[in-house]
């Protein structure tokens, strides 16, 4: 442990300069051009071969350091997209830092202890999340583990995220005067409003964990006017990607119901990225709690189901996954705000960001020398519900 310390103290100057520069210069998704080049620049300082606009995604990166010697390869990512107006309210400038920080010294005892590591620069995780484009492509297949670790108010160490789907609704009816000759037309509104109709019945008949929560995005033009255009977006959420392909057939069934009602015509579209729930691994999880106590990192809280969605759920659909959060505040600040932006250059901060890449780093290290812990990470993967 104290090896690791020492060498993360020689690198720690830079990374709190990366962490400060990417929150005094926050992108939004897929905008992300100086904190893009900033991760690049310090990990090919380090040695590593970086792949710049990887997958065809102009501010992703992938940074590759293979010793050549036999051992597993471990995935690193880093996000560093921001929110509108209040800039790094998500943390992700530290996450970032955290993730670049951790490949740097995982590579320096991979030249000996052999391996490969792998920093991915992942953009957009608020919105377009090129880590499902990096799923669907494969880039995960030859990854034997793949780690990042999110700052909150809280340390926790297993996350749960729901499986999300974006479903577009949109029908085309027929105008025509809404006084005058109503007979004539085909109210496309009347479809979208049949449609949530139809949804609120279905509700009594999937489990309570899954949410269907939608808005009328279209419906009309004016009130003398029979709408002949309405659309309406729902995301739809369950517990498990399977699940979730059952209750998304059963809602666009309530479309389509509406539709034959009303003789409208239906269009189904997906209209953003599907984010995949996110699949525990209490094996991996054991193992990063135990290094978070080394590092201290405590208290460990339990962590509870969070009915959002990210995309790292993806990526644990394709090979283990762990994804702690860990607190970098001393009072409770809610994310998405200003002020838990502001609170990530604060020195209680930068000593958690210190600790969590030496905790990320060790369970690294355990994972390329203990090779029953590996399979026992694997066995289980293998055995869970996705």
């Amino acid at each position: 442990m104290m090896e690791i310390k020492q060498r993360i103290e020689e690198i720690f100057s830079e990374l709190v300069e990366l962490n400060e520069y990417i929150y005094l210069h926050p992108e939004l998704g897929l905008k992300e051009e100086k904190a893009c080049k900033a991760h690049v620049d310090i990990l090919r300082k380090y040695g590593f071969d970086v792949e710049e606009q990887f997958i065809g995604i102009q501010t992703a990166f992938k940074a590759t350091y293979d010793s050549k010697k036999a051992g597993p390869t471990i995935a690193v990512m880093a996000e560093y997209d921001a929110l509108p107006d209040i800039g790094h309210g998500c943390g992700h400038n530290m996450i970032g830092s955290v993730s670049t920080g951790v490949g740097i010294v995982l590579k320096s005892y991979m030249e000996t202890l052999g391996g490969k590591v792998i920093v991915l620069g992942t953009p957009a995780e608020e919105t377009d999340g090129a880590k499902v484009d990096m799923a669907e492509q494969g880039v995960f297949a030859d990854v034997d583990v793949a780690m990042m670790a999110h700052p909150s108010s809280k340390t926790s160490i297993s996350i749960e995220s729901l499986a999300m789907e974006a479903i577009e609704f949109e029908f085309i009816g027929k105008a025509a005067h809404a006084a005058a000759m109503p007979e004539k037309g085909i109210n496309a509104l009347d479809a979208v409003i049949g449609t949530f109709n139809n949804i609120n019945a279905l509700r009594e008949h999937i489990t309570s964990s899954t949410r269907i929560h939608g808005i009328i995005k279209e419906g009309g033009v004016a009130a003398n006017i029979v709408p002949e255009r309405a659309v309406a977006q729902f995301y739809i959420r369950a517990t498990t990607k399977t699940y979730l392909k059952e209750v998304i057939e059963k809602v666009k069934n309530c479309a389509r119901g509406a539709a034959m009602a009303t003789g409208a015509t239906l269009t189904i579209r997906n209209y953003e990225k599907s984010y995949d729930n996110f699949v525990k691994n209490n094996n991996f999880n054991n193992i990063i709690e135990k290094n978070f106590d080394l590092f201290g990192m405590g208290p460990v809280e339990e962590r509870k189901s969070n009915l959002g969605s990210l995309d790292a759920g993806n990526v644990s659909q394709v090979c283990p996954t762990i994804h702690p959060m860990f607190s970098i505040t001393e009072t409770d600040i809610p994310a998405h705000t200003r002020a838990f932006a502001e609170a990530t250059l604060t020195p209680y901060a930068l000593q958690k960001m210190k600790a969590v890449i030496g905790a990320l780093t060790q369970t690294g290290i355990d994972i390329i020398n203990d090779q029953e812990l590996l399979q026992a990470i694997k066995q289980e993967y293998n055995k869970t519900e996705k």
